[in-house]
Parts: C-alpha cells; sequence; structure tokens
C-alpha cells in the first residue's frame, strides 16, 4: 500500500445512555459538520455491538499531519471536543497513519 501522507484521526468512546439523544444531536448537527469545515473529512463511524471495545468509533482523514495537528490546536477543535466529551466516557483520541483497512 502506498502512503500518500494523508493522517486520521480516530475517536473512540461510550456514549453516556442517559444522553443519548443530546450527543446524537450534537454529533450530526454540529461535531461532524465542524470537523468537515476544519478540513478533516469523516472517513467511517463504527459502532460495537459485542466485547469489550467503545461502543464507538470514528474517523477523520486529514491531507497530511501538518494539517491535522493545526486542526487540534484549534481553539474551535478544542471546543468542539470539549463538548463532545459531555456526552461521552471513555474517550480516546489517536493519529495513525491513513490505511484503506479497518483501524483501531
Amino acid at each position: 500500500m502506498i502512503d500518500d501522507g494523508r493522517v486520521k484521526l480516530l475517536l473512540a468512546y461510550d456514549p453516556i445512555p442517559d444522553r443519548r439523544e443530546a450527543y446524537f444531536n450534537y454529533v450530526l448537527g454540529e461535531f461532524v459538520p465542524a470537523l468537515e469545515h476544519l478540513g478533516l473529512t469523516m472517513s467511517e463511524a463504527w459502532h460495537t455491538a459485542y466485547g469489550a471495545y467503545p461502543l464507538r468509533l470514528a474517523g477523520f482523514v486529514a491531507s497530511d499531519r501538518q494539517q491535522l495537528e493545526e486542526v487540534l490546536a484549534s481553539e474551535r477543535f478544542q471546543v468542539l471536543e470539549a463538548r463532545l466529551q459531555e456526552f461521552v466516557v471513555n474517550y480516546t483520541r489517536r493519529v495513525v497513519s491513513c490505511r484503506t483497512l479497518f483501524q483501531y
């Protein structure tokens, strides 16, 4: 597989059960559109049906590491991420080289 320089931001977490509706409204209505406005492309969203893994895994692709680092350092992203954490627990964030296979 050829490395084209793209990187992926992986966000894994468990939504708080009694905040489910507010979580969906925030993620779909604000969080994802705002990340796309910042230049990231949502590449995937996974739901874990069974096992001891985070319930949600979302991936966002940036054209290169510098672009992603700029997004992550931005005040806008920090506000968005802090707000997301009001609706979730066990939140983790990882940056990986972009691959076409499933990444965790």
